[in-house]
C-alpha cells in the first residue's frame, strides 16, 4: 500500500523475482478493500496515505486479521514507529529503503508464522495460575480467556518454553519474529508490555 508508483514498481520488481504474488493499491481506503478482498499472506504498509493514513488502515486490518504488516515510514522518527508498533505492526522499514532488506523481512515474517504451527505434542503449558495451550494458540488466566495478537502469543509462549532463562531482545526477535535484528529493539518493549497487561492480576511476570 503505496501511493508512489515508482516505489510500488521498484517493489513489485524485487517480490516477483522470488516468486512473490504482489496486488498493489495507493490510498487507504482501497487498502482496505484490498485487504478484505485479496486476503493477503503479508501487507507493507506507508504510513503517509491519501484518505486514510497507515495508522488507521492498521489499527482497523488489526481489529478484524492477524494478517503480518510491515509498515514503512518516511522519518526516521521513534514516534511513528512506535505507534505503528502499539497499533499491532509486526515490523517497519523507514525511507528510503533497500528493497533487498524489505523482501529479507517479509521472508523472515513469514517464515516465522509458518513456524507459529503448534507444538507436536500439543501439550498446554501451566504456569501457576496461567495457562497457554499451544495447539488452541489461546491463553487462560485463573480460568479467563485473555486476547492475544499472533506476535504477542508467540511471544509469550516462546518466554513459557524457556522459563528462568535470561533471553536478551535480540534473542527474542531471532526466536519470535525469525529474523536478526540490527539496530533499535523497541518492538520487544511494546510487545512485552502487550502481554504484561494481558496477564495482569496473574500470577505469573515478566522480569527485565
Amino acid at each position: 500500500v503505496e501511493d508512489e508508483a515508482h516505489i510500488i514498481e521498484l517493489a513489485r520488481l524485487y517480490f516477483e523475482r522470488e516468486g512473490f504474488r504482489v496486488s498493489a493499491v495507493g490510498d487507504g481506503e482501497a487498502a482496505l478493500e484490498a485487504a478484505r478482498r485479496e486476503n493477503p499472506a503479508l501487507l507493507v504498509l506507508d504510513v503517509m496515505l491519501p484518505k486514510l493514513d497507515g495508522f488507521e488502515v492498521c489499527k482497523r486490518v488489526r481489529a478484524k486479521s492477524d494478517v503480518p504488516i510491515i509498515m514503512l515510514t518516511a522519518r526516521d522518527d521513534d514516534l511513528d514507529k512506535i505507534i505503528g508498533l502499539e497499533l499491532g505492526a509486526d515490523d517497519y522499514l523507514t525511507k528510503p529503503f533497500n528493497p533487498r532488506e524489505l523482501v529479507a523481512r517479509v521472508k523472515a515474517i513469514l517464515r516465522r508464522s509458518e513456524r507459529a504451527a503448534p507444538r507436536a505434542d500439543n501439550a498446554a503449558l501451566h504456569l501457576n495460575d496461567v495457562t497457554i495451550d499451544p495447539a488452541a494458540r489461546e491463553v487462560l488466566v485463573r480460568g479467563k480467556r485473555v486476547t492475544l495478537r499472533t506476535k504477542e502469543f508467540d511471544l509469550l509462549l516462546t518466554l513459557a518454553e524457556n522459563k528462568g532463562l535470561v533471553l536478551t531482545r535480540e534473542k527474542l526477535l531471532e526466536l519470535v519474529w525469525g529474523f536478526d535484528y540490527v539496530g533499535q529493539t523497541r518492538t520487544i518493549d511494546v510487545h512485552v508490555a502487550h502481554v504484561r497487561k494481558a496477564l495482569a492480576g496473574s500470577q505469573v511476570t515478566i522480569e527485565t
